[in-house]
């Protein structure tokens, strides 16, 4: 008993492992915050067997039909995005109906980069989000792959 070794080796992934596929997702209907989660978890790779934490494993993924993402709880008339200059008293913001009406994809861009690591492995993730107003996108040859997110 004395002798008996005990070892547990943790996987980590490498290069040669990563495999990306590309995923599309329809925001028609989705609820905004729970459609960002998902999205930054497939991003994230947390979704796979292979998830390393200090490397990218996660996919690629097309969002669609970011015009008609849902938000609750009357947020559409409370919620705002705030920016700053960096000026004394450069603090703007930007009311969730001014910025679904000008730049609706920039909405789910905001949020799901929210839900990501604040470094260079996050800004490196957030490039494999494409996000769309309308039903079309420019990735056909990728052929994504429809996936249905909880409704």
């Amino acid at each position: 008993m004395a002798n008996l070794k005990l070892t547990k080796n943790t996987y980590s992934a490498k290069p040669a492992d990563i495999k990306r596929e590309w995923l599309l997702v329809d925001a028609d209907g989705q609820v905004l915050g729970r459609l960002a989660s998902e999205i930054a978890t497939i991003l994230r790779g947390k979704n796979k067997p292979i998830y390393t934490p200090s490397m990218d494993t996660g996919d690629c993924v097309v969002v669609i039909n970011a015009e008609k993402v849902a938000v609750t709880g009357g947020k559409e008339e409370k919620k705002k995005y705030y920016h700053h200059s960096g000026y004394p008293g450069g603090l703007k913001g930007t009311p969730y109906s001014d910025l679904m009406n000008r730049r609706p994809e920039e909405v789910i861009r905001r949020a799901v980069r929210g839900m990501l690591p604040k470094n260079r492995l996050g800004r490196a993730m957030i490039k494999k989000l494409y996000v769309y107003a309308g039903s079309e996108h420019p990735h056909g040859a990728q052929n994504p792959q429809p996936l249905t997110l909880g409704r």
